[in-house]
């Protein structure tokens, strides 16, 4: 209840400065959550729009400039109860439970098993190497999903990955096509986000460890919310062979990823 209390109470402090996010609605008793037969439950406004077209360096600037003022308010306080990224939570605790819990098909455990370590091998050095990151609130699952495009701005929903973390978590998922079309993206992205806080080019080279931390994750998220009855019929393609066969390709993607030079911001 407290996480979930953060991230209602952040949402509409970002909603009081104006910044396009949909907040939850006020109920009877005033507060956002209310509790109906052991389940809590919060209302939302409707909004109608469509996804950012991305490849639009236009809009890139723009989600930017809004990105930046998300993290500039952001990082006026920490979070206290939410969670804060890391390679033990995001890729660890990920990896433990999908074969603790018997997900993997076995012919398929031992790929998985040495493929999974070496990514985390190398993720953790990836951190390292950076050092100490400059955790602030971010929306935590900031991809075109959960961004709706109306009347040339973008309206940021879904903050319930909400979380301490790098800015560049907000970021990268921006980012699409070959490498010269990603480094033209991000010229402009990072342009309209300097215009509100200070862009962390240093963070760059951490793009393809953000990338495999969300990959494991959310594999390991479904995974552990397979019982509920409304994830098989939303999610109908998890927890098949190919399903399974093409996570360890991606896997094997990222390993590669990881060995390739970072995008820099050059203007």
């Amino acid at each position: 209840t407290d996480q979930i209390y953060e991230e209602h109470c952040f949402a509409q402090e970002l909603s009081d400065l104006e910044i396009p996010v949909v907040p939850p609605l006020p109920l009877n008793e005033g507060g956002t959550l209310h509790t109906y037969e052991n389940f809590q439950l919060a209302a939302f406004p409707l909004l109608i729009g469509r996804p950012p077209e991305l490849d639009n360096l236009d809009n890139l600037l723009v989600m930017g400039r809004f990105i930046g003022r998300i993290h500039a308010v952001g990082a006026m306080k920490n979070f206290k109860q939410r969670a804060q990224i890391s390679v033990e939570k995001f890729a660890i605790d990920s990896r433990r439970f999908l074969i603790e819990n018997d997900f993997i098909p076995m012919e398929l455990i031992p790929a998985y098993e040495s493929l999974s370590q070496d990514l985390i091998n190398r993720v953790q050095q990836r951190f390292d190497e950076h050092g100490a990151l400059n955790l602030l609130r971010i929306h935590g699952d900031c991809h075109p999903g959960n961004i709706l495009w109306k009347d040339n701005t973008p309206n940021f929903v879904d903050f319930d990955d909400t979380m301490m973390g790098p800015a560049m978590q907000d970021l990268w998922m921006m980012l699409a096509g070959d490498r010269n079309q990603r480094q033209a993206q991000l010229l402009e992205l990072a342009e309209g986000y300097n215009e509100f806080y200070d862009f962390k080019a240093n963070e760059l080279p951490l793009v393809e460890s953000l990338r495999t931390l969300r990959i494991m994750n959310y594999s390991a998220w479904l995974a552990r919310r397979w019982e509920d009855p409304a994830f098989p019929q939303s999610f109908p393609w998890f927890n098949t062979q190919r399903y399974w066969s093409e996570h360890i390709l991606e896997l094997r993607e990222q390993l590669a990823a990881l060995d390739e030079p970072s995008l820099e911001l050059i203007y």
